[in-house]
């Protein structure tokens, strides 16, 4: 019967040769969207947005970044962020200049969003995916600058099923589960509300550029 514990050379050629990455990746969806910057012909910047169809399954009609899953053939989240991206705008990839990744965002939902960010070169070029956009839309940069967004919190709990093993740790169904806060944020322009993963997107980014 073989050794089943490696011994130390073993152990340490392991540890130095192992990629870290999200532990039970596997259990998340892992999507990447582009934060999409235009010029305007005053030389003013505006952050494009879209709004999702409405026959689509998840979050019809709300407001988004391009993006969207990451797939097996993507070499890259910026390679998925680009190809969802040329296909939701009807676009190119030379259309896009990918200047850089930001923080990506894990959620207590079992996601994680890596958000790159850049240029449009051709904003009049975008022919939206019907099946996948109902509408695109700007923002002048300046008036997302001069905008607070309001501030909520969501209180996210623990629930065990009914046939968890409750008597195999201490104080069994009286457990003290720790619980976490989600903060939500709202941004409103022209009657259009910003919020949830594409609006703390949009708050990491002006954090940044400021």
């Amino acid at each position: 019967m073989p050794d089943l514990v490696p011994d130390l050379k073993n152990i340490k050629a392991r540890i130095r040769q192992h990629q870290s990455g999200l532990l039970d990746a596997r259990l998340y969806a892992q999507s990447a969207v582009f934060l999409p910057l235009i010029k305007e012909r005053d030389d003013s910047l505006s952050l494009l947005f879209e709004v999702r169809s409405r026959n689509l399954k998840t979050q019809p009609g709300e407001i988004c970044f391009p993006g969207g899953q990451i797939k097996k053939d993507d070499c890259s989240p910026q390679e998925a962020a680009v190809r969802e991206t040329c296909e939701e705008l009807g676009l190119r990839a030379e259309d896009l200049e990918i200047w850089g990744k930001l923080d990506v965002l894990v959620t207590p939902f079992q996601q994680v969003i890596h958000p790159i960010a850049g240029l449009l070169r051709r904003a009049a070029a975008i022919n939206p995916n019907p099946q996948e956009v109902a509408e695109v839309f700007t923002i002048p940069l300046i008036s997302l600058f001069t905008t607070t967004p309001a501030y909520h919190e969501v209180q996210v709990k623990i629930q065990p099923p009914e046939d968890f093993p409750f008597e195999k740790i201490p104080r069994g169904r009286n457990y003290p589960w720790r619980q976490a806060t989600w903060p939500e944020l709202f941004y409103e322009f022209e009657g259009r509300v910003i919020w949830g993963m594409t609006a703390r997107l949009l708050h990491h980014f002006l954090q940044i550029i400021s």
